[in-house]
């Protein structure tokens, strides 16, 4: 474990926004959600194997290990409130430890691989509309509307999986529409429209992203490139092992050879190293700064960064939300679930929180 220089108190922080050790109520909706949540990443996990005679089975073991060890977390809630925080990020991330246990590494491969060569072959097309607009501050309101849009295309969100399977054409134009407008929940985006207009850009900016296809291709290398035309060094963090379909580093890497190609500036940047991968130390689809690797904190330090880009539910709301960093930070999700709309204040389904903090 690394202590890393982006942690404004490493000492104290916590990344779990809920406990559901503490919080009756919270724990009341999330253990009967993961249960459920539980019956489709086993169908999921079969199916990602079905030509392979034992993955039925499997995927059977994996699910009553799940709920074993969801049934012994809610069981001990008594003794250990108060002594043990239980995150929504540590019910993700069993998860994820189960599949693999079982033989399912990468169930959402071959969809994370289809949604990356639909998203790919429209990036040109996304690039050319963020080059119409003239204004700046109008730009990079759609780049971060963008952002949120992209966001929207998390297999792990119940209410998004519905909708993508069934409307096989649903993309970025659509998911545009189905965001909250403005305001949002959580709304800083005039504070960070402010702070770009200032003539200093960021030195550099680490990203950590979230979910393959539209949200890393359409959502966060638009947003990327225009740092990069700023004069930003960025540094791209990436899961190091699969969860649902967020892109992991060795895919983003293989994505930004393929990507570059269509952007002079991308291209630019990735081959003299002002554009660089990493990955995040992370197994699940949330973020824990304490467990970053060494290289990526040496890198953070060493390119003095001083922008901070989290996004997604797992990463910038399960985790992270109220957690405070050394540098600018900017938080962008959709919130994909009521009921952590109500719990936030809010009362729409796909709420946006765009959390804007100075150092």
């Amino acid at each position: 474990m690394h202590s890393c220089t982006i942690l404004q108190d490493a000492d104290n922080y916590q990344p779990d926004t809920l406990d559901l050790n503490t919080d009756a109520k919270a724990a009341a909706y999330w253990f009967p959600c993961f249960r459920e949540l539980v019956i489709k990443q086993a169908k999921q996990a079969a199916s990602s194997q079905a030509d392979d005679a034992t993955a039925e089975h499997r995927a059977a073991q994996f699910q009553a290990a799940y709920l074993q060890q969801l049934d012994d977390y809610q069981n001990n809630i008594s003794g250990n409130s108060g002594k043990v925080v239980l995150g929504t990020s540590e019910l993700l991330k069993l998860n994820e430890t189960m599949l693999r246990r079982f033989g399912f590494a990468d169930p959402w491969l071959r969809q994370k691989q289809q949604e990356n060569a639909l998203a790919k072959a429209r990036l040109k097309q996304r690039l050319q509309e963020i080059d119409a607009i003239a204004d700046e501050d109008a730009r990079w309101t759609e780049l971060v509307r963008g952002v949120l849009a992209g966001n929207m295309f998390d297999w792990g969100a119940q209410a998004i999986a519905s909708i993508l399977e069934q409307d096989s054409n649903f993309g970025l134009h659509a998911a545009l529409d189905r965001i909250e407008e403005r305001p949002w929940l959580l709304d800083n985006l005039d504070a960070w429209l402010q702070r770009l207009r200032r003539p200093s850009p960021h030195k550099c900016a680490a990203i950590f992203v979230d979910n393959s296809g539209v949200d890393v291709v359409l959502g966060i290398l638009p947003f990327v490139r225009e740092l990069l035309r700023r004069g930003t060094k960025v540094l791209l963090c990436a899961n190091s092992e699969p969860s649902l379909n967020d892109v992991t580093s060795r895919e983003l890497s293989v994505l930004l050879d393929d990507c570059a190609c269509q952007c002079s500036i991308l291209e630019s940047a990735w081959r003299s190293n002002r554009l660089l991968v990493y990955a995040n130390g992370q197994s699940g689809p949330c973020l824990d700064m304490r467990t970053l690797p060494l290289d990526l904190c040496d890198a953070i330090t060493a390119n003095e960064t001083d922008l901070l880009v989290i996004e997604g539910m797992g990463r910038a709301l399960h985790t992270n939300l109220n957690a405070h960093f050394n540098c600018e930070t900017l938080k962008l999700a959709v919130i994909k679930n009521r009921w952590l709309a109500k719990y936030l204040g809010g009362d729409k389904m796909f709420a946006v929180i765009c959390k804007y903090e100075h150092s």
